[in-house]
């Protein structure tokens, strides 16, 4: 399995969907050997702000072993890779504390109505209060979990993402379209 190679092909569909990358890093847990890659990328549009972007996966090394350990029992090596394993994959948008922000419910729903059933998103916010006597300051998340098949990572097959890919493009243009007002 070549996890490194998956993430560079992300990286660069990301960058062929009008996504500017800016840093990614790789962490490995020595104990348990779980890893966690994280890129850092925005539209092109949004190189100045208000908008970031991060996409991490997680390795979890036992769903890698029991893959690997599938792929090995296999009859025919040159078959499909077996189904059923998974690394999470999630998509995080945040903004600055915005003075107008918009109302949840309704941005929710705008926002569950570009990424679909494909890209589900939650969307939160958080107020923060920098003493007791200020008004609070309002941030937003916006958070897409999904799994990516290790099928797929295994036939460096990066089709389904590229449509994922999309989604997000979406989702940032629509916040980024959005933050002026609500940054006023």
């Amino acid at each position: 399995m070549d996890v490194a190679g998956y993430v560079s092909e992300i990286k660069s569909d990301a960058i062929d969907h009008g996504f500017h990358v800016h840093d990614e890093r790789h962490f490995v847990e020595t104990y348990s050997l779980r890893q966690l890659w994280e890129v850092d990328l925005h539209p092109n549009e949004a190189c100045h702000g208000p908008i970031d972007m991060h996409l991490s996966l997680e390795v979890d090394p036992r769903e890698l072993l029991g893959f690997e350990d599938a792929v090995l029992a296999m009859d025919d090596p040159e078959g499909d890779p077996p189904e059923g394993f998974s690394f999470p994959l999630q998509f995080t948008w945040t903004l600055p504390p915005l003075k107008n922000p918009p109302d949840l419910l309704v941005l929710a729903t705008e926002i569950a109505g570009i990424g679909g059933v494909d890209l589900p998103i939650e969307v939160s916010a958080i107020d923060s209060y920098a003493s007791v006597t200020d008004a609070p300051e309002r941030s937003l998340s916006l958070v897409a979990k999904l799994r990516v098949p290790l099928a797929d990572m295994y036939r460096n097959d990066t089709d389904t993402f590229c449509s994922i890919l999309d989604r997000c493009l979406e989702v940032s243009k629509s916040l980024l379209a959005s933050a002026p007002d609500w940054l006023e």
